[in-house]
């Protein structure tokens, strides 16, 4: 597929990375000339130098043969701008990144429909809505929901004291017969990720990933060692706009919330407009701040300015100081190895929304897909076609490959957990646990 991307930004970068990683062909438009140049000595794309407002541009980058054009700049407006001209140069089908509220209501509803895009993204929103999901499974770092809820995705790594830790997954089964209500879907261990199977064992450190029916929460919360109680006090660290969407919706659940924002303007306007939390006007990592707003009484702290080193360094510090679990919000993804057993619990990434809305256009017929900063394996809802090699057959008879595991199926809106003896019918939406080198065979297979 070739793809254009504009715009090479945190957000583009990665979303061409992934795509050039996969063997598609991909081009990367931006005004900056610099930014173009960096990528050129890390990825194996195009890059342009103009806009990608203009035909002109466009071109150059391979729209008139292009599948898909990804309008992810930080203007709202040029993204619109894109995705139209992208449209009427013949692009089939646009996503276009807009964060203004003003632009997402009903008032600009004529505006959006004469982008043509096809999916609308906001990354801030999807990062809140990714802590949101934390709140359900604290200690959890990864949460995905599938299958219109019915089907949970948890990320975590096992401490030593875990129920799970030095079992089989054949073991765990038989504990859990006749009907199971949780799959351990995928294993990392160290820089390998492990699509497991029933003679695998379960180490402590190792993160797993367990795809459940939404009833076993509580179940796999015990499983997993994780903390049982939802938090109750937050604190954020940044007053950006993932900041303040986040607070609305923590409060509207009856969270206490603290905000901490260094400009002094921004923290007036957040204290006028978040009626229900304390916004204090300081510096992330001003220690004695920290220590008077009484850091380590809260159960959450959420690091989320665009500031890597700060966000890190004040998470280490509410650690330090008794915080339960820390999240912080990363946008170099090269020191994602270097947090793990340093005080930051959660890593964050506003890309990887981003590239689960790009990667559901790239691999087609998928309903969903998660992608995690952890590991390379992918999460995907398909939908089993009629007389594909799956209608009719036990997942036993299914020729998939090593590195996918059907996990979990949702049929008439009631999710089962996939087993060898699990036979599925077209119509069925099946949870899908693969490495992206055996997506297009999954794809065959359920058609």
């Amino acid at each position: 597929m070739h793809v254009v991307v504009v715009g090479a930004g945190e957000v583009g970068s990665y979303v061409a990375d992934r795509l050039s990683r996969e063997g598609h062909d991909v081009a990367i438009v931006d005004l900056s000339s610099s930014k173009l140049r960096r990528l050129d000595d890390s990825l194996d794309v195009l890059t342009v130098v103009g806009s990608g407002t203009h035909p002109e541009t466009l071109s150059r980058a391979g729209i008139e043969h292009s599948e898909l054009l990804v309008a992810v700049t930080a203007n709202d407006e040029a993204n619109l701008v894109a995705s139209m001209v992208g449209k009427s140069m013949g692009v089939k089908q646009t996503i276009c990144r807009i964060e203004a509220s003003g632009l997402r209501g009903p008032a600009a509803h004529a505006v959006r429909e004469a982008s043509g895009a096809d999916l609308f993204i906001d990354p801030d929103a999807e990062t809140a809505a990714e802590v949101l999901e934390l709140l359900d499974f604290p200690g959890a770092d990864e949460v995905a929901h599938m299958a219109n809820g019915e089907v949970v995705v948890i990320g975590a790594s096992l401490p030593a004291e875990a129920p799970l830790v030095g079992r089989t997954l054949g073991d765990i089964a038989e504990e859990f017969e006749p009907d199971w209500d949780f799959m351990v879907a995928s294993i990392g261990r160290g820089e390998e990720t492990i699509i497991p199977r029933r003679d695998h064992r379960l180490e402590a450190g190792d993160h797993v990933r367990i795809v459940a029916k939404r009833r076993a929460r509580r179940l796999v919360i015990e499983l997993l060692g994780l903390a049982k109680h939802t938090p109750k006090r937050v604190m954020l660290l940044g007053g950006g706009r993932t900041a303040e969407i986040l607070a609305k919706s923590l409060t509207s659940r009856g969270v206490q919330v603290v905000v901490v924002e260094r400009n002094p303007e921004r923290a007036r306007e957040l204290a006028e407009q978040l009626e229900n939390c304390l916004v204090l006007e300081g510096d992330i990592t001003d220690d004695d701040l920290l220590h008077e707003a009484d850091v380590g009484r809260y159960e959450m702290v959420v690091a989320l300015t665009g500031e890597d080193d700060a966000n890190i360094l004040a998470c280490l510090f509410a650690k330090a100081n008794g915080t339960t679990e820390t999240v912080a919000v990363l946008h170099r993804l090269a020191l994602l190895g270097l947090l793990s057993g340093a005080g930051v619990d959660v890593a964050l990434s506003p890309r990887t929304a981003t590239a689960n809305g790009v990667l559901r256009f790239v691999r087609g017929g998928v309903a969903a897909v998660a992608t995690f900063l952890h590991g390379d394996a992918e999460v995907l809802e398909l939908e089993v076609a009629n007389s594909s090699p799956a209608d009719g057959s036990l997942v036993s008879e299914l020729d998939l490959p090593k590195d996918a595991l059907i996990a979990a199926f949702v049929r008439d809106g009631k999710p089962q957990i996939g087993r060898g003896k699990s036979r599925l019918r077209a119509k069925d939406h099946v949870v899908v646990v693969a490495m992206p080198s055996s997506v297009d065979e999954v794809h065959r297979v359920l058609g």
